[in-house]
């Protein structure tokens, strides 16, 4: 087996919280083992542009500096898609771990990225460990992902001041918050910000479904309603509500709350509604103490596993241990929605929430 002499990490898909902890956890475990570390710039651009674009990272680059503690990514990040070949582009891949020697790579991604950049390291021959992080928390086999809890903080705080508001003037107010097609974000926020309605990809709803909680709600003698919506919520026929896509023609999501909003206040009168779209607010803000500690016990876990012999997986946290799955494992299982019976649903009905129709 070839001994581990040089790394590269990149973080790869769009940026969260708890990205700088992570490579500060890396780098400071793999200077353990005396290897050097390649910090490649803006996902795997940083390999497949020419000129090459990184820089060796040391302990000296985090140890008298803030950014294990920020949001965002201190190598950049890449969430644009495939824009040519993928041959072409694995091609290139390769030759840039060739020129610079890498003997393997942590990619620090979403499900996009792992099965990706997985593919890109097959061609290219180098060991490669992913390492989940995303505030959708859709990646599978790993219960949770870096970047998410801090999103659910930055979601739960909205929710905290806009009940402010939505009091002063009896308003239900509508808050959008991100998550793809995936409801975790949603429901975690909804459940800790105390919502009345929470509005998930998972779950079917009606529109009489939300009036009747707010016709509940304004019986009971409140005023005030707080309502969180998924971004990926379609109509309550299952249409989408935009056909909005990206520079590479992927689909993207949003506009739900504004629907919503308009479709409340023209067949109900009780509230007044208004919609803040959190947007990319909640990729940002500091990583809070849970995302920081997982961030340092996956990326340490990453470099440990590398340093005997493993390739191939993905580290995660699993029945409440730190584990590892093989990324043949990760890309079968593919992106993990939210279980229409979890713990966080089964509250959110106990406690009286609307979050769609059974």
């Amino acid at each position: 087996m070839k001994k581990i002499k040089k790394i590269g990490i990149l973080t790869s898909g769009g940026d969260c919280a708890g990205l700088n902890a992570v490579i500060f956890s890396v780098v400071n475990a793999a200077t353990r083992f005396g290897w050097e570390v390649y910090g490649i710039h803006d996902g795997t651009d940083g390999l497949t542009n020419r000129p090459l674009s990184y820089e060796i990272l040391t302990e000296s680059n985090f140890s008298n500096s803030p950014w294990p503690r920020l949001s965002g990514s201190y190598l950049g990040s890449l969430n644009t898609g495939v824009k040519e070949d993928p041959e072409i582009i694995a091609k290139r891949f390769g030759e840039g771990v060739k020129e610079l020697g890498l003997d393997a790579i942590l990619v620090v991604g979403g499900d996009g990225s792992m099965n990706i950049v997985s593919n890109y390291c097959k061609m290219a021959g180098v060991k490669m460990i992913g390492i989940p992080k995303t505030i959708d928390n859709d990646t599978p086999l790993t219960e949770f992902s870096i970047g998410f809890n801090t999103a659910c903080q930055a979601c739960t705080n909205a929710l905290d001041d806009l009940l402010l508001t939505a009091r002063s003037h009896h308003r239900a107010l509508i808050l959008e918050v991100m998550g793809r097609d995936a409801g975790h974000l949603a429901i975690h926020a909804a459940v800790a910000g105390f919502a009345d309605i929470c509005l998930v990809p998972e779950i079917p709803y009606t529109l009489q479904g939300i009036i009747n909680k707010l016709e509940e709600i304004k019986q009971s003698g409140r005023r005030h309603s707080l309502i969180v919506v998924s971004e990926g919520v379609k109509t309550e026929n299952g249409e989408a509500v935009t056909d909005a896509v990206n520079m590479v023609g992927e689909k993207i999501n949003g506009g739900i709350g504004e629907y919503l909003s308009k479709l409340i206040n023209a067949n109900y009168k009780g509230f007044q509604t208004r919609v803040t779209k959190l947007g990319h607010v909640q990729r940002s803000g500091n990583p809070t103490m849970f995302d920081r500690g997982l961030a340092v016990v996956l990326g340490s876990e990453a470099v440990r596993l590398l340093s005997e012999g493993h390739t191939d997986r993905m580290v995660a946290l699993a029945g409440g241990k730190v584990t590892s799955f093989s990324l043949e494992e990760v890309v079968a299982a593919g992106t993990t929605g939210l279980d229409a019976h979890s713990p966080y649903v089964k509250a959110a009905h106990n406690i009286g929430m609307y979050i769609g129709e059974e």
